[in-house]
């Protein structure tokens, strides 16, 4: 089994110890003692499962997941549904009991061997299982999208009392196999290298106004077909779209003015989650809309209104440039407003905001001007990724970031472990980031358990620390006729001291209240891991949103531009 994983492509393989799972410890144990694996051992298979998934996306290799049988299988669900909903290649080697002891009773027997329903393709071997068809199951479950669980049914001694362990690994003969990289047209989607727009996608006629919105994991296709036609662009933080002329820093909130009623036709690839704008724009049937199919082969299209297309479309000439320029102009004076309320909010009468600390905005601002070249940003769900959204400005092309997250079911699970995977993943990058909310990096605490022996990136991770769950204040529960309840049942507060946390860790740990501060620590090159704890609050957090909104209808408004009519829809 590991011969042929390791012929598939797969360099890295993350183990959580069991008694059933001996075997494969001790082979890989011996393959990492020879040096043609990594090894991860961790103790708590949910980490386990989303160091994995970091690793596979960081390096873009197939990475294996090897647990124990029982309930340790299913602690890899959450891990598993999201490289289902992202295309990531994750193998989950599942140590088994045979099965005639399934339904007996016997100790840790279940019925494990298909456990993650529709989210990964099962394949329940035993040594009965002719080796070629092992073989090809395994090599397939190494070069498709998405996870698959390689299920092993191990009987009789586990570990025989002659077997010597430095015999148990041999690497397999014949050259090493190449890096074996995602499929050709999903290669490299969220680096920012110099490709070109696909020459057999489908040309849209010019005319119909059209923004392209570039959601998670778009890559540079979409940026490219924004440059070549010259529409704006709405590209999110981890699309890998949010680089050069044509992307928008403050695009989905431009969509809450009328500049959104003259959009006409919307090009949408990856996977846009952020915004309740963006996503009243792709899904508008008054529009035309085309959706491009990710590397999991889901077109973007919440609303069932899209065309569907495999590859992104292209133009063959630019567009009327007074279109772009509309939406440019309003971009950079939002941001500027924006800006100069955060610097000097005594200037503007409009912001009746006391953080009474640091702004979120203001440290979203720092973390994203700190995405220097060849840096790798792991960025958390809920509010860290939506200010970075509004904060950053648009990076510059060529210069190869590597800006991520776990977008496919935007959860909270596993976000430690998947920015240490990333980050040793992606070993020759010049600097490695996380950027996550408190609950967030609560929720995966255990992805800072690492034992002696075990390899730790260069990581610093910033926690924008507001003591409990402030995205909920932007929503519906954050209006005060649900204040009663609002504080127990969204807003959480938990009240942890992290420094003591990082602390029984064995993790650097530093608070950070000037932003001075936090620009500097951010050029760094810190040894091992080590935790920011930035704090702020989120008393106006709901207040911040509807300034946000209330700037950007009011650049809207004051330009005037009678050029492009609202439309009107039912």
């Amino acid at each position: 089994m590991l011969q042929q994983l390791w012929l598939g492509g797969v360099r890295d393989v993350v183990l959580a110890p069991g008694s059933r799972s001996a075997p494969f410890a001790l082979a890989l144990d011996a393959a990492d003692r020879a040096g043609d694996l990594r090894l991860h051992v961790r103790i708590d298979e949910r980490s386990a499962g989303f160091l994995a998934l970091g690793l596979a996306t960081g390096s873009r290799r197939p990475v294996a997941v090897v647990t124990t049988s029982g309930t340790a299988v299913g602690n890899l669900l959450p891990a598993v549904m999201e490289a289902h909903h992202t295309g990531r290649r994750l193998l989950v080697v599942s140590a088994d009991r045979p099965d005639r002891l399934r339904g007996t009773g016997a100790n840790q027997t279940t019925d494990q061997a298909g456990i993650f329903g529709t989210f990964a393709t099962c394949h329940d071997l035993t040594a009965a299982t002719a080796d070629d068809e092992r073989d090809g199951l395994v090599a397939d479950a190494c070069a498709r999208r998405g996870p698959t669980q390689l299920n092993v049914q191990l009987d009789g001694d586990l570990l025989p009392p002659d077997a010597d362990p430095d015999t148990w690994w041999q690497r397999p003969d014949g050259p090493e196999p190449h890096a074996n990289p995602a499929p050709a047209q999903t290669a490299d989607r969220n680096v920012d290298a110099s490709v070109s727009v696909p020459t057999d996608g489908e040309v849209l006629p010019l005319g119909p106004r059209t923004v392209v919105v570039a959601g998670d994991d778009a890559g540079p296709a979409a940026r490219l077909l924004a440059e070549a036609a010259g529409w704006p662009l709405v590209a999110e933080p981890t699309s890998g779209a949010r680089i050069g002329r044509q992307a928008l820093r403050t695009g989905r909130l431009l969509l809450t003015t009328d500049l959104r009623g003259a959009v006409e036709r919307v090009v949408v690839v990856g996977h846009p989650t952020l915004s309740r704008p963006v996503t009243s724009l792709i899904s508008d049937p008054a529009l035309e809309v085309l959706s491009v199919r990710g590397r999991d082969g889901v077109a973007t299209d919440p609303g069932r209104v899209a065309r569907v297309l495999d590859v992104v479309p292209r133009v063959e000439a630019a567009d009327d440039q007074a279109w772009f320029n509309a939406w440019h102009v309003a971009d950079q004076q939002l941001g500027g407003l924006i800006d100069a309320g955060l610097l000097a909010p005594e200037a503007d009468p409009s912001r009746a905001i006391e953080h009474g600390g640091l702004s979120p905005l203001a440290v979203a601002a720092v973390v994203g001007a700190a995405v220097a070249a060849d840096t790798t940003l792991v960025v958390g769900s809920s509010n860290p990724v939506r200010d970075l959204d509004v904060m950053a400005t648009p990076w510059a092309p060529l210069e190869h970031r590597f800006v991520v997250g776990n977008r496919g079911l935007a959860g909270i699970d596993g976000m430690v472990s998947t920015a240490v995977g990333v980050a040793l993943g992606r070993p020759r990058a010049a600097r490695s980031i996380a950027y996550l909310g408190d609950l967030t990096f609560l929720h995966d605490t255990n992805g800072l358990l690492t034992g002696r022996g075990q390899r730790r990136p260069d990581l610093t991770f910033v926690v924008l620390s507001d003591d409990g769950g402030a995205i909920f204040s932007t929503l519906e529960q954050g209006d005060s006729r649900y204040a009663s309840a609002f504080e127990r049942v969204f807003a959480t507060p938990h009240g942890t001291d992290l420094e003591a946390l990082c602390a029984a860790h064995h993790t650097a740990y530093e608070r950070v209240e000037d932003l001075g501060r936090l620009a500097e620590a951010l050029t760094e090159s810190p040894s091992g891991i080590r935790v920011l704890e930035v704090p702020v609050s989120r008393a106006d957090r709901r207040a911040e949103a509807a300034w946000l909104r209330a700037l950007a209808q009011q650049v809207v408004t004051h330009r005037d531009d009678r050029r492009w009519p609202r439309r009107h829809t039912e």
